[in-house]
């Protein structure tokens, strides 16, 4: 397997991805980055040779062009959203460029109080991962978090499509996504990875609501043919120009089993116009984490 990108690509085309803000990376205390990655490997036939710690992670990142990153964390079983939270944003205070988002369970004894003592505490927005959480969008269970997310206009992101192993889960998709956005329609929120598998639907979803979001993260990732069996070819340039400013660049690195360069490379290929490319790479991502008038993102 190829080392990770650590070096700038001299590439013209390069010029359109700096600066930008890669909107889904993990950062995670050592052990539980590890077991991660032991379950996704254990899962697929992926292999990870990415690093893990804050320090070599923001390395790879700063050398690409990306001003900042959203670190996406998530709580597999009650209890533990708050102390990850908490570690998260103390990481987060000692970086220049990392953005924390905050989790909470849906088994957790108070989640409100998880998600608001995050979001005053610093918190940028909330991560949901329906399949690992075992809860759809607008689990009854998480409603007292949805209410302080709206309380705060804080965005979610959600794992809420079925790639790439979650085709039979009930917690997954279009339909229960729909639920969300019936029951919330106030709220931002990100589906990541295109939404795929049912990427139609999602988009059309950015297309009738102004709040949903979807990141290109996996997806539109070079390796995406080989590593979830998804054509980012599907998704047209007129597709990406018409909704730029619904969909914004992410990664999830560190764990993707290939090289950072083969997130970018594709839509850097395609020559997409200069202001779709602003959008995708850095504004899209300004909008949806409300950091406009932010001092760490003055640029452009």
């Amino acid at each position: 397997m190829s080392p990770p990108d650590q070096s700038t690509d001299s590439d013209d085309r390069e010029t359109a991805f700096r600066p930008a803000i890669d909107a889904h990376t993990h950062l995670f205390p050592d052990r539980l980055a590890a077991a991660i990655q032991r379950t996704l490997s254990a899962e697929t036939d992926w292999e990870f040779s990415t690093p893990t710690a804050r320090d070599e992670i923001e390395d790879v990142l700063r050398s690409v062009g990306v001003e900042a990153y959203v670190a996406l964390p998530y709580a597999h079983e009650p209890g533990l959203a708050s102390d990850l939270n908490d570690w998260l944003l103390e990481r987060a205070d000692d970086s220049a460029f990392l953005v924390p988002f905050a989790t909470v369970h849906p088994d957790d004894e108070d989640p409100a109080a998880v998600v608001r003592d995050a979001f005053e505490a610093g918190a940028r927005g909330l991560k949901i991962h329906c399949p690992v959480q075992e809860c759809r969008p607008a689990d009854s269970r998480l409603e007292p978090a949805l209410e302080v997310a709206t309380e705060y206009d804080r965005p979610i992101t959600y794992h809420g499509g079925t790639a790439p192993m979650y085709e039979g889960s009930p917690y997954v998709g279009a339909d229960v996504f729909e639920e969300l956005l019936e029951s919330y329609p106030g709220l931002r929120v990100c589906c990541a990875h295109m939404g795929t598998y049912e990427t139609d639907r999602f988009l059309a979803f950015a297309r009738e609501y102004d709040g949903v979001y979807l990141d290109t993260t996996f997806a539109m990732s070079t390796s995406a043919p080989e590593t979830m069996g998804f054509d980012p070819s599907s998704i047209s340039d007129a597709t990406l120009v018409e909704l730029s400013e619904s969909i914004m660049y992410g990664s999830d690195f560190p764990n993707i089993p290939y090289p950072y360069r083969n997130e970018r490379a594709g839509l850097l290929e395609r020559d997409l116009p200069q202001e779709t490319a602003r959008d995708i790479f850095y504004r899209t991502a300004r909008e949806y984490l409300g950091l406009e008038d932010d001092a760490m993102l003055n640029q452009n």
